[in-house]
């Protein structure tokens, strides 16, 4: 099918002004920078003030359209390459370069649009200096996006960006795909609205006030959207087709994942070939598993079997009002469910407040009584349609505040709508997007009351938080400078925490501290997403650099950082006294098990967890909150499926199974036996020791690799390395293929008479070695220079000349092995595992391997292990991978993937993208608001449970999702109630008898068993002898005696955990975990 819908051309930037060229230079780690940037004749770049004007920078590295992969991999697996090329040929204009117009501006410029130009004619204020970080106290007074402008345009060397100072005209606006106005007045907004319209271009418009935010987007009529929500196309199996009826069967029941009104084609059909390569057909979906084709195989050649599907991504129109028309007749979309009439409500305070504005030169001051009714009066609302006066005032009282927390929120999600509107990738917002926060503000359960604020209490002080103050008051801001957090992670949503926590001045002030923590290095695919690391930082630690750059956002954060993991390892560090000073911690990590780790910690500690995630458009926020909600790991996802061992080894049906399979080839030669054979060198005796405690297969598999290594298959130079490479193709993709054809033949049949070639097996083919082929050269190449890696011999890095090599390797013919089983079934491939059965000659042989082993010098040099790494293309991992899996893939005539797709699957890398972390990342630091109490009410005063939000979004979509945390279950034991916040403290030194005691004194119940970890210190089954010594014990000496391990000194609790029962049924009582302090 082919769509017809318009495509609006991309525009030169022939109206742009004219420049010159100039040079700023910059010191920067006493390494002095140099910046080329375009300046309009009219003005020096040092005055951008007093004098309007434009200048570029950037823009030299790429061609339009083109791009560096390794730099926008994580953000090409969330976009796609088509919609990358798209946006490497775009051009926005961002006029208002506020706080949420640079957090836009940042996002786009990281994103590589191909041309950003930033245009304000406004000063910076104090005002500014709340939300907008690359402002500065010596910038006040000057004109905002001049002072910020070489800031952005060093966040991405790719993408050109320009300055304009001058007021905006019809012919600057139309030379740009998308214009963004952020903080524009009405007037503007509709001015700039009709130059947008009468050229053919978008409009993005933003803004944002305190609590309150919104997005209005207008995409034009008939623009074409090519992919409604970015996600892969669903494939899957055919088990069968009826003709009459349309329906499509999925084999084995497998879910399609389809939905109605969604296309799909087909291939490797037999008998209805008509419908292989077809045109996308239109589905309806009747079960999981069967969807309906309508009458599109009703005349065909009758099915026969096989077949796979898969869905096919059809553009279509989407039509916006102009904002003239979409004022009076708005759409919304709904940003919290739970106030589904407040967007209707917020779009008529958002004309209101634009109207007081352009009437009294002003904003309504906070807290001001007489400026909340002067609003009101600006207020038209529809019939029947009502704003509380609590409600009014909230938003009269946010008119003048800066948070950067919402710009972060706005800025990222309205950056993923610019991308959406010069990409036509992903489904654009229609029309009107209307955010708040009003949950953040403190209530009546704390001193910090935001309803009692008064004028005094918020009023403008010249400091940089006076766009904050204005929301919630001085002494709250007071508070958050004494803050002291700790964030887990310095990656992408690590770098977006720590520079909103520094911009709101938590940990700004006396005592107050943020620490943060990341063992990590700076790598290239980092810089498109973790915006506080420049190209000079690659290599460095991510912490360090992260905390070095935000300094310079606000010069009064303390930070400390370190570059340890947060893990058991660690607790020597990461201690009593390092928890006990926090007020909460913020995790910015990417796997599931140090989550839980430091989820287990929190509740340990009793302190506040703000969890997040993001993987692609899609974001989760989580608040872990003291005594009130479940924790991180009170749920889980389900486990993801796993492909069947047999599968992987035997019976590949798609890409991912010969990807994952290559990984495990790679590993399988250049990692696991290196460090076997290692461990051998490093101490021969001890090593074979370990070998002997295992059972006779195990034995000569693990001789037999180390032998193969040290002796048998050990180079002596780089052409012996090129043999063994192209002795490994004929192994993997020639010989063991022939194997496996001998024992099942094309024509095998089951003993039920079925063809055992048929479903989900696909009968593969021998492949003969031709350098040629690239990909059959590249497995050689690749694995020749590994392969040399491993040895230490310098490789040889001439195609042609490996080629010539591997040419003239003899190889012996294949002849078929009798009595080889290969496993058809999952339970079988377990079995058999990686080992192989040996006769009675097994003894001979393991004497004979360790005889050759015994041979080899103690002072042979180790070899070197190659741990996979996915983000270096020089280092042949990759190329070495996508070769043998499409090699096999071609075996088994499976289409192939190239590079990118290979890099993703086999390294498991997760799609992210600058809009999301930044989103997320804001979301989460709204939620910080709402724990921050006085020094005084610390721990003993908490807001309820409904002010807390836990969110997710998916900004592809869009949606926007929010709900109460769940809160901590209840447990109870005989008559009293307890949850996992809750423990029994008992402070030592005591005996196990004392401790014992103690417990079924203070809870009632008879103790069974007393356990610390793993250890097992107390039973009612346990020897006499054994428990009379123990109960006599102080309760750290018998844990010591125990885990045969001496306690260390930063211990100062134990945590233990005890089964009991109730003495009146002996029924099985469940208590609270011990928490026994020892005495130092």
């Amino acid at each position: 099918m082919t769509s017809t819908l318009p495509i609006v051309d991309n525009q030169s930037h022939e109206n742009a002004p004219p420049a010159k060229k100039a040079k700023i230079i910059e010191c920067a780690d006493k390494q002095p920078k140099e910046h080329s940037f375009a300046v309009d004749e009219k003005m020096e770049v040092d005055r951008a003030v007093e004098k309007n004007g434009s200048a570029k920078n950037g823009g030299a590295a790429e061609e339009g359209g083109t791009f560096d992969k390794n730099l926008y991999s994580r953000q090409l697996y969330t976009l796609g390459e088509s919609a990358m090329m798209h946006l490497r040929e775009a051009s926005v204009l961002i006029s208002g370069l506020s706080g949420l117009g640079v957090e836009l501006a940042k996002n786009l410029i990281l994103g590589g649009m191909r041309h950003v130009s930033i245009h304000d004619t406004r000063v910076a204020t104090w005002q500014d200096l709340s939300a907008q970080y690359y402002l500065t106290e010596e910038d006040l007074g000057k004109n905002r996006a001049a002072a910020c402008f070489e800031r952005l345009a060093e966040l991405n060397d790719s993408v050109q960006t320009s300055l304009h100072t001058e007021e905006l005209t019809k012919e600057y606006v139309s030379g740009f795909d998308l214009v963004v106005l952020v903080d524009a007045t009405r007037s503007k907004q509709l001015q700039v609205a009709e130059w947008t319209r009468a050229a053919g271009r978008r409009l993005l418009v933003t803004d944002a006030r305190g609590l309150f935010s919104y997005v209005f987007l207008d995409v034009g009529d008939d623009f074409r959207v090519d992919d409604a929500n970015g996600e892969n196309c669903k494939e899957f199996h055919i088990e069968h087709i009826e003709q009459e009826t349309g329906d499509v069967m999925t084999i084995e029941n497998s879910h399609h994942g389809l939905e109605d009104g969604e296309y799909v084609t087909f291939s490797e059909i037999k008998g209805m070939v008509e419908l292989n390569e077809c045109a996308p057909i239109k589905i309806t979906v009747k079960k999981p598993h069967i969807f309906n084709i309508g009458d599109a195989a009703k005349n065909l050649t009758a099915y026969f079997e096989g077949g796979r599907g898969k869905q096919v991504k059809v553009p279509f129109p989407v039509t916006h009002k102009p904002l003239s028309s979409s004022l009076e007749e708005p759409e919304f979309a709904i940003w919290d469910f739970a106030k589904f009439d407040y967007p209707a409500k917020l779009h008529a305070l958002w004309n209101a407040l634009y109207a007081f504005e352009e009437k009294h030169g002003r904003s309504p001051a906070p807290r001001s009584a007489s400026d909340a009714e002067l609003l009101k009066a600006e207020l038209r609302l529809p019939e029947g349609e009502e704003v509380s006066d609590d409600l009014l005032r909230l938003f009269a009282n946010s008119a003048r505040g800066n948070l950067v927390t919402v710009a972060s929120v706005v800025g990222g999600i309205a950056a993923q709508e610019a991308m959406k509107a010069v990409t036509h990738h992903m489904t654009p917002l229609k029309q009107w997007l209307y955010l708040d926060a009003i949950e953040s503000v403190p209530g009546q359960w704390t001193v910090l009351d935001n309803a009692k604020l008064t004028e005094a209490d918020c009023a403008a002080r010249q400091s940089r938080y006076d766009g904050q103050a204005a929301v919630f008051g001085w002494t709250f801001q007071e508070q958050l400078l004494k803050q002291r957090w700790f964030i887990v992670g310095s990656g992408a949503i690590g770098c977006e925490l720590l520079k909103n926590m520094a911009m709101m001045g938590l940990g700004c002030g006396d005592g107050g501290l943020i620490k943060i923590t990341d063992m990590d290095q700076i790598e290239i695919s980092n810089l498109n997403r973790q915006f506080l690391f420049r190209r000079a930082d690659v290599g460095s630690k991510k912490a360090e650099v992260a905390a070095r750059a935000v300094a310079s956002f606000n010069k009064q954060v303390n930070i400390e950082c370190l570059a340890e993991r947060v893990c058991p390892d660690t607790e020597n560090i990461f201690n009593d006294d390092f928890f006990s000073e926090l007020n909460g911690v913020a995790n910015a990590l990417d796997n599931v098990d140090a989550r839980r780790y430091v989820d287990r910690r929190c509740v340990y500690y009793r302190l506040p967890l703000l969890e997040s995630g993001t993987m692609g458009t899609k974001g989760n926020t989580q608040v872990v909150y003291p005594h009130m909600t479940e924790s991180y790991g009170s749920s889980a996802d389900p486990p993801e499926k796993e492909v069947p061992f047999c599968t992987l080894r035997n019976f590949p049906n798609e890409i991912n199974h010969t990807i994952q399979w290559a990984r495990n080839l790679f590993e399988g030669v250049f990692s696991e036996p290196v460090e076997t054979a290692n461990r051998f060198i490093k101490d021969q005796r001890h090593f074979l020791e370990q070998v002997q405690l295992m059972n006779t297969s195990q034995q000569m598999d693990v001789l037999s690799s180390v032998k193969k290594l040290l002796v048998d298959e050990r180079p002596k130079t780089a052409e012996d390395c090129v043999k063994w490479a192209r002795f490994l193709f004929q192994e993997n993709h020639h010989n063991s293929i022939a194997q496996m054809l001998h024992a099942f033949p094309p024509d095998q049949v089951t003993d039920t008479g079925a063809k055992f070639w048929s479903g989900l097996k696909r009968c593969p083919h021998v492949l003969n070695f031709d350098p040629a082929q690239e990909m059959h050269l590249d497995l050689v190449f690749a694995g020749s220079i590994l392969r040399a890696e491993v040895f230490g011999i310098k490789p040889i890095l001439d195609r042609d000349a490996v080629a010539k090599i591997a040419l003239a390797v003899e190889v012996t013919p294949f002849k078929p092995r009798d009595g080889v089983k290969i496993a058809v079934t999952d339970a079988e491939a377990k079995d058999q595992g990686t080992s192989v059965s040996y006769d009675d000659d097994g003894e001979e042989l393991l004497e004979e391997y360790k005889r050759k082993l015994a041979l080899i010098p103690n002072s042979t040099a180790p070899l070197t292990p190659i741990d996979f790494e996915k983000d270096d293309d020089s280092n042949h991992h990759i190329e070495f991978i996508t070769a043998a899996s499409n090699l096999r893939a071609e075996n088994y005539d499976i289409a192939r993937a190239d590079k990118m797709k290979t890099k993703q699957i086999a390294g498991r890398i997760i799609p992210a993208i600058a809009t999301t972390t930044a989103a997320v990342a804001g979301l989460v630091c709204i939620e910080l608001y709402k724990t921050v109490v006085t020094t005084e009410e610390q721990w003993k005063v908490s807001p309820p449970l409904d002010r807390f939000k836990n969110g997710f979004i998916n900004l592809a979509l869009p949606f926007y999702g929010f709900s109460e945390p769940i809160a901590a279950p209840k447990k109870k034991y005989l008559d009293t109630d307890f949850t996992l916040w809750d423990r029994i403290e008992i402070k030592g030194p005591k005996t196990l008898a004392e401790l014992k005691e103690f417990i079924e004194k203070e809870c009632g119940v008879e103790v069974s068993m007393i356990s610390a970890g793993t250890a097992l210190i107390y039973s009612f089954f346990m020897d006499a002898k054994k428990r009379v010594h123990r109960e006599a014990t102080e309760v750290g000496e018998v844990i010591s005696e125990v885990t045969k391990v001496p306690r260390p000194p930063h211990v100062k609790s134990m945590v233990l955990e005890v089964m009991a029962s109730n003495p009146a049924d002996d029924e099985d009582v469940e208590i609270p975990y011990i928490k026994y302090d020892v005495v130092v």
